[in-house]
């Protein structure tokens, strides 16, 4: 359906490119690079203008990482292990992505994410929660970037504090 975009060939129209995609979204040095090398064939220039990018500092993958993993866990409620394989696939370098896991971490509660979710998935269901469900959530919660051991905890809590439908609860 698309063809090839158009090549360039100064380094100020690949800089701008460059700039305007960073007006958009941020990117991941390897993200910027692949995006250039599709608009020029001439692998210097790309080397110039990426140089050119991290010496103004408009991509830093510390930056980058610290802001990806903030975002993902405040907004969208991921765990630590879903939020270091997406920066992983953005061609984040591990010492990076582990000084983001670690910032975030401090300032955020994965059992209370996770109980979150339960609460929200609990409501969505009718009837009792089965074997059937447990694994349901069990599985979107790992999905999510949880650990195991946090999601088992927090199931198990769940289930003991379970109360049947239908009896008056006492005060």
């Amino acid at each position: 359906m698309f063809g090839r975009p158009r090549q360039l060939e100064t380094e100020d129209e690949l800089y701008d490119v460059a700039v305007r995609a960073l007006m958009r979204r941020a990117h991941s040095v390897h993200e910027m690079k692949q995006k250039l090398e599709r608009r020029s064939e001439n692998k210097l220039l790309v080397q110039v203008v990426m140089a050119r990018l991290k010496e103004n500092g408009q991509i830093d993958d510390a930056k980058y990482a610290k802001q990806f993993a903030r975002q993902r866990t405040e907004t969208r409620k991921q765990g630590k292990f879903r939020v270091g394989r997406d920066l992983r696939a953005r061609g984040i370098p591990d010492r990076h992505i582990s000084s983001a896991l670690e910032e975030v971490a401090q300032t955020s509660d994965e059992a209370a994410m996770v109980r979150q979710r339960i609460e929200r998935k609990v409501r969505s269901y009718r009837g009792e929660i089965d074997e059937k469900k447990m694994a349901s959530m069990y599985g979107s919660l790992l999905r999510a970037g949880f650990s195991a051991d946090v999601v088992r905890r927090e199931l198990r809590a769940l289930t003991r504090e379970e109360i049947p439908e239908g009896e008056p609860e006492l005060e």
